[in-house]
C-alpha cells in the first residue's frame, strides 16, 4: 500500500494508490441548522437519476434524522463499533483508517447491508434522544435532541470504493474529482457497495452493475450546481471546489467555511477518505455526540457559527447559500451586499444582508377598510 497525506486527520496513512489529486476538487457544504427534512432534495435526485428498473431502493440524496435514522440501516454504526470510535489527539488521528485496520487479504474494512436494511428510508424520523413531557421549556444546548443530516457522496479524495473495485471500473474524473462508476467495466461484484463506509454505492439488479450519486456533472461541467442543491428549500447547500489547506483562497466560498473560519467539517473523518462534502454542525446537539461525527473541531466550528450575527462576512457568505443556480467560485462582501461570482470574478448573484422592510398600517386611510393578516 501506499502512503498519502490525509489533511482531515492530520498525518500520513495507508492507501491503495499513490496520492493523484485533480486538478481541482468538487466539493459542498451542507449547513445542518437550516434543514427541515421536507426531502425535496430527495425526490429532485430520485426523479432525475434513479426512477428506472433496479433503481427503485436507491437514494443517491437522502436525509437522515440524527441519532437514530440512517440509511441503510447502521450504516454508520457498523464501523464505528469496529473501530471503537476512534482516537484523536488534539486535530490528529491517532487511531486507524478504514484502510489501515482492514484485515489481511482485503483492502478495505467493510461490511455489505442486507437487503432488509434498504427497506426503511424513513427510519427513526423525528424520533429525538431523550424525552419532551408536556410544558416543557428548552434552553440550547438539551438533551432532548434530533438533527437533520442530507447526505450524498462525498466524492472522497481517497474513495473506498475505488480502492475496493477488482475491475478497476471506477475513477475519480480529473477535471473536477467526481468519483464515477465505469458501467462497461463493472461485472458487478459489489466490493464498492460493501467498502464504502457511507453506503452510497448502490447495485442495480435490472443490469448487474454498481451506480452512484454522479453529482450531476453534466450540470457542474456547465457550471450549475446539481440538481439537490437548486432544489433545496431550505437553502441549506453551496457547491464549489476545495483547494488544499496550504493553498486555500478567502475569496473562494468553500475554501472560507472550511479551511479559513473551519465551520464546516468533514462527516467521519477517522474513516480516512478525505471526504468533499463538508457540514456546520448544529448547534444544540450533545458536543461529543458531535465529536464523533464530525471530528476535534466541532467546538470551534459551533462557537464561530454562533457568533455570525457579530461577523458580517460569515453571515453574508451564509446568505449566499441557495441564492444561485450557479457554481459561485468567489464572493466578496461590499458593504451590507454580497456578490457571488464565477471564477472569472464576472458576478451571478447579488444578496442584502438586511432586506428593506415595509409594514403597512393596519387601516388603510385611502379605502376606508381595516387590513386583516389574511393573504
Amino acid at each position: 500500500m501506499a502512503r498519502v497525506y490525509n489533511w482531515q486527520i492530520g498525518r500520513e496513512m495507508s492507501y491503495w494508490y499513490p496520492e493523484s489529486r485533480p486538478k481541482r476538487q468538487f466539493a459542498a457544504v451542507f449547513d445542518t441548522n437550516k434543514c427541515i427534512a421536507c426531502q425535496t432534495c430527495t425526490l429532485a435526485c430520485k426523479t432525475t437519476w434513479t426512477s428506472g428498473k433496479g433503481q427503485e431502493y436507491m437514494l443517491w440524496n437522502n436525509v437522515e434524522t440524527k441519532p437514530y435514522g440512517s440509511y441503510p440501516l447502521a450504516w454508520d454504526l457498523e464501523l464505528l463499533e469496529v473501530l471503537n470510535g476512534g482516537r484523536w489527539n488534539g486535530r490528529t488521528y491517532e487511531g486507524e483508517t478504514i484502510f489501515e485496520s482492514a484485515p489481511a487479504g482485503a483492502r478495505v474494512l467493510s461490511w455489505r447491508p442486507a437487503a432488509e436494511d434498504y427497506a426503511y428510508p424513513n427510519v427513526g424520523e423525528d424520533d429525538c434522544a431523550g424525552q419532551v413531557d408536556g410544558g416543557a421549556g428548552f434552553s440550547l444546548p438539551h438533551m432532548a435532541w434530533f438533527y437533520y443530516l442530507a447526505r450524498i457522496c462525498n466524492h472522497c479524495t481517497y474513495p473506498a470504493c475505488l480502492a475496493s473495485c477488482p475491475r478497476g471500473s471506477i475513477y475519480k474524473r480529473p477535471e473536477d474529482g467526481i468519483v464515477l462508476v465505469d458501467q462497461g467495466r463493472c461485472r458487478g461484484y459489489q466490493e464498492c457497495v460493501k467498502g464504502c463506509p457511507y453506503k452510497k454505492v448502490y447495485f442495480n439488479p435490472m443490469t448487474g452493475t454498481s451506480e452512484k450519486c454522479i453529482a450531476c456533472f453534466p450540470k457542474v461541467e456547465t457550471g450549475l450546481q446539481p440538481q439537490c442543491f437548486v432544489n433545496c428549500i431550505g437553502k441549506i447547500r453551496m457547491a464549489g471546489y476545495i483547494s488544499r489547506p496550504e493553498a486555500a483562497r478567502p475569496d473562494n466560498p468553500i475554501d472560507y467555511l472550511v479551511h479559513v473560519r473551519k465551520v464546516a467539517l468533514p462527516l467521519y473523518p477517522q474513516f480516512g477518505l478525505e471526504p468533499n462534502v463538508y457540514y456546520i454542525p448544529p448547534v444544540h446537539v450533545p458536543p461529543a455526540f458531535l465529536r464523533q461525527m464530525f471530528g476535534p473541531g466541532v467546538d470551534d466550528a459551533i462557537e464561530t457559527y454562533r457568533n455570525a450575527p457579530n461577523d458580517p462576512d460569515l453571515a453574508g457568505l451564509l446568505a449566499l447559500f441557495g441564492s444561485s443556480e450557479s457554481v459561485m467560485m468567489r464572493w466578496a462582501r461590499r458593504g451590507d451586499e454580497i456578490v457571488g461570482a464565477d471564477d472569472r470574478g464576472t458576478p451571478l448573484v447579488r444578496v442584502l444582508m438586511r432586506e428593506p422592510v415595509h409594514v403597512r398600517p393596519a387601516f388603510d386611510r385611502l379605502y376606508q377598510i381595516t387590513r386583516t393578516n389574511c393573504p
